[in-house]
């Protein structure tokens, strides 16, 4: 009984080892194949390292002003009898904008008219009796000031008559109107914004280290979101005599023509000043960098080193850490990490990792454009 059981265990164990071999066996075989396996290459498109030639430039955020603007009040108390004007009209300097009531202002000039031309005939009666030494001198001098006296009546009535007429001061654009027909108004009150939009200022400011690299009469390019794809050019007009104490930068102003008027007062935009120096950089697509807090990097594509008994061993990826500089349209500069000629990963890269296997597909990857045009979608 006993050599029966002994033999049952061990047929058991020879069973169990026969069965462990085997096992071994076939995951060394895994193991082996797993180890001459390789995922299939990554496909990806390229674009060589550049160097090229960059104007200086310096950008900033600023808003539109007239170069001219005023909002055009009354210079005396009255009520209005006429608006001539229609919101939004262009009109020329001169062009009536608003009459008051003058009914009482001519009945005065009236009077005083009368008072001037007595006066008058009076000062010559007493010309004519002085000159026959019939008269003192004191009553010709008294003639003499009571004419001028009622002249200049007369004329500062004239000159109120000529105030409650409201002209343009210039050609522009009207805004709303702030009045009505048969409202009294009084000196100052607001009547009419008017702004001339022939020609624009464009407001921003640089920093104070910049100072010395900025001369008027350089080319400025602006920019609005209320136009989007239009660039406006003008030039430096104006630099600011003092630097800005709580900000330390410097205020300027570049003048720009808008001889369509598309461009209004109060717009916000973009300004870029292109300075006369030149720079040598080093630029690659913005696609090719991959951002992270912790250093932005692009891939090189790179011949991986052949082993033993192969002819070739294809293209691999190389993670590279870069620094960037500016960026312009589709490019960005790299002032650290990349050699000019060298080749990386322009689409597809987010799909790579240090070591990859790649292939390179040149079909699928857009026209990089320094200054891309934005179109209509």
């Amino acid at each position: 009984m006993k050599k029966a059981l002994f033999f049952s265990i061990v047929g058991v164990l020879v069973i169990f080892a026969v069965l462990g071999g085997v096992k071994a066996l076939q995951i060394k075989d895994l193991i082996a194949a797993g180890s001459k396996m390789s995922p299939p290459p990554i496909s990806v498109a390229s674009e060589p390292v550049i160097e090229a030639e960059w104007q200086g430039t310096l950008s900033s955020v600023g808003e539109l002003e007239s170069s001219q603007g005023v909002i055009v009040t009354a210079d005396l108390t009255g009520r209005i009898a006429t608006i001539a004007f229609e919101a939004g009209a262009r009109v020329q300097q001169g062009d009536i904008l608003v009459e008051q009531e003058i009914s009482s202002e001519r009945t005065q000039l009236d009077a005083a008219e009368s008072d001037k031309s007595l006066a008058r005939s009076n000062l010559n009666r007493v010309n004519k009796l002085y000159g026959e030494k019939l008269v003192s001198r004191s009553e010709y001098d008294a003639a003499q000031a009571a004419y001028r006296s009622a002249a200049a009546r007369a004329d500062t009535i004239s000159a109120n008559l000529d105030k409650k007429q409201i002209v343009a001061p210039f050609s522009g654009r009207l805004g709303l109107s702030q009045v009505d027909v048969g409202q009294n108004i009084s000196a100052g009150t607001p009547i009419v914004s008017l702004q001339a939009t022939d020609k624009m200022y464009f407001n921003f400011s640089l920093p104070q280290e910049n100072i010395t690299r900025l001369t008027a009469g350089l080319p400025v390019m602006v920019q609005t979101n209320a136009l989007p794809g239009r660039t406006f050019e003008g030039m430096l007009s104006a630099i600011d005599s003092e630097i800005d104490l709580s900000t330390r930068t410097v205020e300027l102003q570049a003048a720009l023509d808008n001889p369509a008027g598309e461009l209004l007062p109060g717009m916000f935009g973009r300004a870029e000043v292109q300075l006369a120096e030149k720079r040598s950089v080093l630029m690659i697509p913005a696609t090719s960098v991959s951002y992270a807090s912790f250093g932005d990097s692009v891939y090189v594509i790179e011949d991986a080193q052949a082993k033993e008994g192969q002819e070739s061993a294809g293209l691999v990826a190389r993670q590279q850490f870069v620094q960037l500089g500016e960026q312009r349209g589709d490019f960005v500069e790299v002032t650290q990490g990349l050699s000019a000629g060298e080749i990386v990963a322009s689409a597809g890269a987010f799909k790579l990792r240090n070591g990859a296997s790649v292939v390179l597909n040149e079909t699928v990857k857009p026209e990089y454009q320094l200054k891309p045009a934005v179109a209509d979608r």
